[in-house]
């Protein structure tokens, strides 16, 4: 089944005592596009996420937001920077003889200063994270996944009516070709009398002309070409994504048997039909944009 560009999943769960929220959502795109969101304590994560959501989505601009609250979780490493601590203690205590104060400093209030207190995450602790995160993300992909197919489902029931009509065009078009080719041969064979009056017309003269003209203005090849494309569309369409590149090239070759029909056919009825295919064609071309 085919799915759609334009998506929403989210998720949020607890892995470890560590708590995760995963948002993703996706607009057309002609490539996948990830643009990833995480708090700048686990930018070492961003490779995991991006793997995982081209693991799932093949085309299109997809956001992802991902926060992380560790609170509960074991906490890191805390290392104080003892030469920093040393040195802002120096400058309190020589601002404080040099100008008569209180040189006395608690240590809460040495370790507020920039910088003197540090938190350090070991690679245990990093590949909990990542499992954390991943885990969720899976969670978010999923839903997104299923609504993607779910608006994908909607797309291909609308493009498959739309095929439908295209198909009764043809079908009208190969009718109305055979129609021209006598109407014209009647035609000449008309004006031929009138311009001979009583002269015997030459029959075999009128055939020839009738099959130079059905020559001229046939499009079988044309026709059944535009069947064969839509064939494929609709085994495309059944398949699974990723497909839209592919449909938007089969759409491309049916608007160019169109216009090669319109070209040949000087038939209005013919000419009218060539532009609904085409406006039709539009539409299905319109839609495939949505298409992974």
């Amino acid at each position: 089944m085919i799915k759609s560009m334009t998506g929403y999943g989210g998720a949020k769960g607890e892995v470890k005592s560590i708590t995760v929220t995963a948002e993703l959502k996706s607009v057309n795109n002609r490539y996948l596009d990830v643009s990833v969101r995480l708090p700048k304590s686990c930018l070492f994560a961003e490779e995991a996420v991006r793997t995982a959501v081209a693991g799932t989505i093949s085309r299109g601009k997809v956001d992802v937001f991902i926060t992380v609250d560790t609170s509960q979780a074991e906490q890191a490493v805390i290392r104080v920077n003892d030469n920093l601590a040393a040195a802002y203690l120096k400058a309190v205590r020589d601002t404080a003889d040099k100008y008569g104060l209180d040189g006395d400093i608690s240590a809460l209030s040495l370790v507020r200063f920039p910088e003197v207190l540090s938190a350090d995450k070991t690679d245990a602790d990093r590949d909990v994270l990542v499992e954390a995160i991943t885990a969720v993300l899976g969670q978010a992909l999923t839903e997104f996944d299923a609504m993607r197919a779910r608006e994908g489902r909607k797309l291909a029931e609308d493009i498959g009516g739309k095929l439908e009509n295209l198909e009764a065009m043809v079908a009208a078009v190969e009718k109305r070709s055979p129609e021209t080719v006598a109407e014209y041969r009647e035609k000449l064979l008309g004006r031929m009398q009138e311009v001979l009056a009583d002269a015997n017309v030459d029959e075999s003269r009128i055939l020839q002309e009738a099959a130079i003209y059905a020559d001229k203005v046939a499009v079988d090849e044309e026709t059944v070409r535009l069947r064969s494309h839509i064939a494929q569309f609709r085994m495309l369409l059944e398949g699974g994504s990723p497909v839209g590149r592919k449909l938007d090239f089969l759409t491309q070759e049916m608007n160019r048997e169109a216009n090669t029909t319109g070209s040949k056919c000087a038939d209005s009825d013919i000419a009218r039909t060539v532009i609904d295919m085409k406006a039709e064609l539009e539409k299905i071309r319109e839609q495939i944009q949505n298409i992974e």
